[in-house]
């Protein structure tokens, strides 16, 4: 069981981000606590949870979903609501890596990924309001011409023209920060409230047949045939479990503690602007190229949601707001006064490639994870391909579990540690401009 799930946070309690806030959710699922039996056992209600019930309770499948906290309770209610295109891995750099065939699969799969994000969305959560259009912006011109370069090879080798290549003046336009140097910007990603689509896909996979278990920490799991989830009150027996943990893995299997990090991530929401314009001229999300970015959107009501800072110990820091308070006015120093009313953190995993991790970790086990940023829609789209190879077609997931993604060094003791320190670097070179 991961220190993560109770570092922060209250046991079966939201944070108090303006995500939870938002949301008009009174449902409260039973606690696991009698042995119970099913085809699949799943450990985490996030989207990758959520998704692969959902997708296997529809084939016909048996499932149970067991959560420590509450669904949506991690990363996939607390994040910046941001679904991007590809995976975080430069494509050029992944055909070199995987051949041309597999990185043209993978760019298939991707665009697969955020087209069935928009479909689970207008079926059963459009609430969560998705919107079009996702920009990274460029803080110097050479970062901006090799943005604009990465934007060419994909139409020209990939066929994808939905991104527009933004100069300074036209970034200007767009962002109001002087700050940046141009970019670009994508008009096939988007942009959405997490916790309502993370309750959509909870409600859809019920209305399927699914099994929620709330408030109910795996502390064990047994393989074998079948294998046995333990929890402290209760357990399940299965013919599969799905390890869909992420950031809160713990030690629940080695290959996954070995090659997922959890880091934290910090944001925050100002008070509804009076006049938006004067930071987004367009309803876009935001994600600029620092090595520890930061990302912002706008939400329904009028609020900048805005990420910025990381840290990778177990603990939040104390004060959230002044942590990302500083990049936020750095970036946009007409809101050096603006009222921030909420401020929260989560936990997320990456790998040392950040490249998302399949993998089987046991006889009737699998785990997808490590999506390092790049989870809402490569999560939901790893659940259809869990309930794929689960039904019996593993060929996506065995491409998948081919990305490479050796583990981090150190082992679990040493991996924070010499992570701080690289990642300590990395943000000095931000702050120099190198």
């Amino acid at each position: 069981m991961s220190n993560f799930l109770y570092a922060n946070d209250r046991r079966a309690t939201y944070p108090s981000s303006w995500y939870a806030e938002s949301v008009d959710e009174t449902t409260r699922r039973t606690r696991l606590d009698m042995p119970v039996s099913c085809d699949v056992c799943i450990i985490g209600a996030g989207f990758t949870g959520l998704s692969t019930a959902l997708h296997l309770a529809q084939k016909g499948f048996t499932v149970i979903v067991i959560e420590a906290h509450r669904v949506g309770f991690g990363a996939s209610g607390r994040n910046g609501g941001q679904m991007g295109s590809g995976l975080n891995y430069d494509q050029q750099k992944l055909e070199k890596a995987m051949g041309r065939d597999a990185a043209h699969q993978l760019w298939e799969m991707t665009q697969e990924a955020k087209s069935l994000t928009r479909s689970l969305i207008a079926q059963y959560a459009p609430e969560s309001g998705y919107k079009p259009g996702v920009a990274e912006a460029s803080f110097s011109q050479k970062d901006s011409d090799a943005s604009h370069a990465k934007a060419d090879y994909l139409a020209k080798h990939y066929g994808y023209t939905e991104i527009e290549c933004l100069d300074k003046s036209a970034v200007l336009n767009l962002i109001k920060s002087s700050r940046y140097s141009g970019g670009i910007l994508d008009w096939g990603a988007g942009h959405l409230h997490p916790l309502r689509y993370s309750l959509g896909l909870a409600k859809a996979a019920e209305a399927a047949g699914t099994i929620i278990y709330e408030g109910s920490a795996v502390e064990q799991v047994q393989d074998g045939t079948p294998s046995i989830v333990h929890t402290k009150h209760g357990q399940v027996k299965a013919g599969y479990v799905v390890h869909a943990t992420n950031g809160y893995h713990g030690s629940l299997n080695h290959k996954q503690a070995t090659r997922v990090l959890p880091i934290n991530n910090y944001l925050v929401a100002t008070a509804p602007l009076t006049d938006p314009q004067s930071v987004l001229t367009k309803n876009i999300a935001v994600a600029d190229n620092r090595f520890v970015l930061n990302y912002y959107r706008l939400s329904h009501d009028n609020r900048l949601i805005f990420g910025g800072g990381e840290s990778y110990g177990t603990k939040f820091p104390r004060d959230i707001f002044s942590k990302v308070r500083r990049p936020l006015t750095e970036i946009f120093p007409q809101l050096k006064d603006v009222e921030l009313t909420h401020a929260w953190g989560g936990t997320l995993g990456i790998t040392t490639t950040r490249l998302p991790m399949f993998a089987r970790v046991g006889s009737h086990q699998l785990t997808a994870s490590g999506y390092s940023g790049h989870g809402v829609a490569m999560a939901g789209f790893a659940g259809l391909v869990l309930a794929e190879t689960i039904a019996g077609n593993a060929s996506r997931f065995d491409l998948l579990s081919k990305l490479p993604g050796p583990a981090f060094p150190g082992g679990q003791a040493l991996r924070s540690p010499i992570m701080t320190l690289a990642m300590t670097w990395f943000s000095l070179r931000d702050k120099l401009g190198v």
